[in-house]
């Protein structure tokens, strides 16, 4: 199999014709693979395609905790350590799942259809309770905030959800 680390975007013009829009290119799996790992490293299951995404959201029993990772500096400093504080409380998800936007690119479209009405944003953090979105923080309530401010908020969420 060969890696890409790129994707295509085409469009339908009005005369049906398939036209190239653009090339996007991904982040390298080198610059990713310690991001990844921050999570893995604590249990944090790694969503990678669709069919995944679809094992672990479509169970409408049970709580998941989403993380929509990113190699951006709040997801360093503020999303992945708070939601890595989260493993160690004694409620919280059943499950610790994670897409990595900019990387997995079918995943994380999937993933972000199951966190409707919620623009994309990377990071965030979703939680769900029996196939149900209940709890969602995006980038505008990450940035600037400490990692135990976030893992507070998750918290109160799980107190309430899981």
């Amino acid at each position: 199999m060969i890696a890409r680390n790129y994707f295509l975007i085409f469009l339908k013009t009005r005369e049906n014709k398939i036209k190239f829009v653009k090339k996007i290119i991904m982040y390298p799996e080198e610059i990713c693979k310690p991001m990844r790992e921050d999570l893995t490293n604590v249990g944090f299951l790694e969503m990678k395609n669709v069919n995944d995404v679809e094992t672990i959201l479509d169970k409408k029993e049970g709580t998941v905790l989403v993380m929509v990772n990113s190699v951006c500096g709040c997801a360093a400093g503020n999303a992945r350590p708070a939601v890595k504080m989260t493993t160690t409380f004694s409620s919280k998800p059943d499950v610790f799942a994670t897409v990595f936007a900019g990387q997995d690119i079918g995943a994380t479209a999937k993933a972000r259809e199951y966190m409707s009405p919620y623009p994309p944003s990377s990071p965030a953090i979703a939680l769900f309770k029996d196939g149900n979105l209940v709890h969602f923080i995006e980038r505008h309530h990450i940035e600037g905030r400490p990692a135990e401010m976030i893992a507070e908020n998750l918290q109160n969420a799980f107190n309430e959800f899981c």
